[in-house]
């Protein structure tokens, strides 16, 4: 499949990018520094993804747009994920391009229970809220998507045994691997069952 990522040089970009070419995808990564893409055999574009019609035309000829995009601000209030997923969701209506795989974070769907799943969604509201506002963009363009929402996010080597959950968060850590979410991913890209999907992960 001709995929194009965003945010390819994030932690779980790198990943996503390298597990992509692997299992044969065509990669296109878009990226402001290409320097720190380090996985070879991808299709370079430079672009900033605030740029819309940088975007609109890196998606033109792609089948399917991958978001690992994260906002500059940390836990700041910031419309930074609005912004960029509005331009890329104008990009795909535009060229005809459905399918949309996305890492959002546990808690975006407000399913996180208990006292501390609170307690947590109420330290991560704005973030949380950019990419609910990015992500009901999306859906009002009709993508045919799959949410990632992983629990906190670790540099540990790959595990493929990891959890998931369809509405809620699963059982088990409170952690997974960023490795483990590109695989995820992957995987969600080209199985039916993850179309129009919000998917909690964890190890």
């Amino acid at each position: 499949m001709k995929i194009i990522v965003f945010g390819a040089t994030g932690g779980v970009g790198q990943h996503f990018v390298e597990m992509a070419v692997a299992a044969g995808h065509s990669v296109t990564a878009f990226v402001r520094t290409p320097e720190k893409l380090k996985t070879a055999g991808v299709n370079v574009i430079q672009g900033d993804a605030f740029n819309a019609q940088q975007v609109a035309d890196a998606i033109v000829g792609h089948e399917a747009v991958i978001s690992c995009l994260g906002s500059s601000t940390g836990m700041k209030k910031s419309n930074e994920l609005e912004t960029m997923g509005k331009n890329i969701a104008d990009g795909m209506e535009k060229a005809s391009v459905k399918r949309l795989v996305y890492c959002a974070s546990a808690g975006v769907d407000g399913e996180i229970p208990g006292i501390m799943g609170k307690m947590m969604m109420k330290m991560l509201a704005n973030p949380l809220a950019d990419h609910r506002a990015a992500l009901n963009y999306y859906k009002s363009k009709g993508v045919v998507y799959t949410i990632a929402r992983p629990m906190g996010l670790k540099d540990d080597p790959l595990k493929t045994d990891y959890k998931e959950a369809f509405d809620t968060v699963p059982k088990g850590s409170s952690t997974i691997p960023r490795a483990s979410v590109a695989h995820f991913m992957v995987k969600a890209l080209d199985d039916a069952k993850y179309e129009n999907t919000s998917v909690g992960l964890c190890s």
